[in-house]
């Protein structure tokens, strides 16, 4: 069966059948993006009244064939919340979170695993490895038990325990690292060559864009297809980043939004900040960030594959990058919680925090409608 979207490397532009397993370009060895030979029509914006409020509710804009199962835990469909107390007290009059901490597996990371084990599944893959800073070890976990597969997990030995404990829970094999992602995922492209595992790594193949698509699907029908002024992002790999980038470029092509995209804005932590310190330097790459050091566990990747990607959004919204001390983002995750109800993780802090920063900077400004991310469930840090 011919597969209703090709693939297209994001840098050299070379094109690929999505037949089969496919991982980077073989030509220059970047990230495929998924191209659809014709944008959904208003038909399928009609059929969403019919559908669970699921990111499978998008399928005409995701990477399925008409009869394709998606291998779903019932992820996406998570709630815009208005920051009501938070918001006046930081100068702002439309701050709103989105919570990915309400996914199965308790992050965004549902929304990319699921998609990526989907279509890797009806590929006829049987086994599946991932390095992992946290959760998407913890999501894959679920999604391959769910598919009946064979997951394994690289993580460093420095992950959150509740996350190690649940990536267990979920009967993966589970490999701890003395290192931080970037040797996770050295570890893990190693077991791929030698077993023939299929690598899930962020961008390493690319369907987990896709699922991350979601996030900016949603966001636009919940705000009635309209798009916010601003979005505020917490920023490792990057697939959400690159993935809602996508989505509001594919969603203004086919008329589902009219009017100016959001500004893009990325937050990172200070002890690990190779994309601020890319953009801020006008550089096309990130350097790799030597000793990466933070609490937010999600964002110690020191040399993400997406750079590209994540820089040419951040600078083609006319948005920015800002990094975050991590004092800042523990105490603003904890204003989540205590005072809006939002369990927060340190990367959602560090979302809140980025947006104040850029507040005081005068880059966001009162009257903005401005939407920060929690990626994921305060409670999976705890000891």
């Amino acid at each position: 069966m011919t597969l209703p979207w090709t693939l297209e490397c994001s840098a050299c532009g070379h094109p690929r059948g999505a037949e089969g397993l496919p991982g980077v370009c073989e030509q220059c060895g970047q990230p495929y993006l998924v191209r659809f030979a014709a944008a959904p029509g208003p038909e399928a914006k009609a059929l969403l009244r019919e559908r669970a409020w699921t990111m499978w509710r998008y399928r005409e804009w995701l990477p399925l064939a008409p009869d394709d199962v998606p291998v779903s835990l019932g992820e996406g469909g998570t709630p815009l919340l208005r920051l009501a107390r938070l918001g006046p007290q930081y100068g702002f009059e439309r701050l709103v979170v989105k919570d990915e901490g309400l996914n199965p597996t308790g992050s965004f990371k549902a929304r990319g695993l699921a998609a990526a084990v989907t279509r890797a599944v009806l590929a006829g893959a049987k086994t599946f490895v991932v390095p992992t800073a946290g959760n998407a070890g913890v999501a894959l976990s679920a999604y391959a038990a769910r598919a009946r597969v064979r997951a394994r997990v690289y993580a460093p030995r420095s992950t959150p325990r509740m996350i190690l404990n649940q990536v267990k829970r979920y009967g993966a094999e589970l490999e701890l690292i003395d290192g931080h992602i970037g040797d996770c995922g050295k570890a893990a492209r190693a077991f791929a060559a030698e077993t023939g595992a299929v690598d899930v790594s962020t961008l390493r193949e690319p369907y987990r864009i896709e699922g991350k698509k979601t996030l900016g699907l949603e966001l636009a029908e919940q705000l009635r297809w309209t798009l916010p002024d601003a979005i505020v992002y917490p920023t490792g790999g990057g697939t959400g980043l690159i993935g809602m980038w996508k989505a509001f470029q594919e969603l203004r092509d086919a008329g589902w939004v009219r009017g100016a995209l959001p500004r893009m804005y990325t937050v990172q932590a200070a002890g690990c900040a190779p994309v601020v310190k890319a953009f801020e330097a006008g550089a096309e790459r990130c350097e790799p960030w030597p000793n990466p050091e933070t609490v937010a566990a999600g964002l110690r990747v020191p040399g993400p594959l997406g750079d590209r990607l994540m820089l040419h959004a951040l600078r083609e919204s006319d948005g920015g990058a800002v990094a975050v001390a991590d004092d800042v983002l523990t105490a603003a995750a904890a204003e989540l919680q205590a005072i809006e109800g939002v369990d927060a993780a340190p990367e959602g802090g560090a979302a809140l925090a980025g947006a104040v920063a850029l507040r005081r900077s005068g880059a966001l400004r009162a009257d903005d409608q401005v939407i920060v991310f929690n990626t994921g469930a305060g409670w999976l840090y705890q000891a």
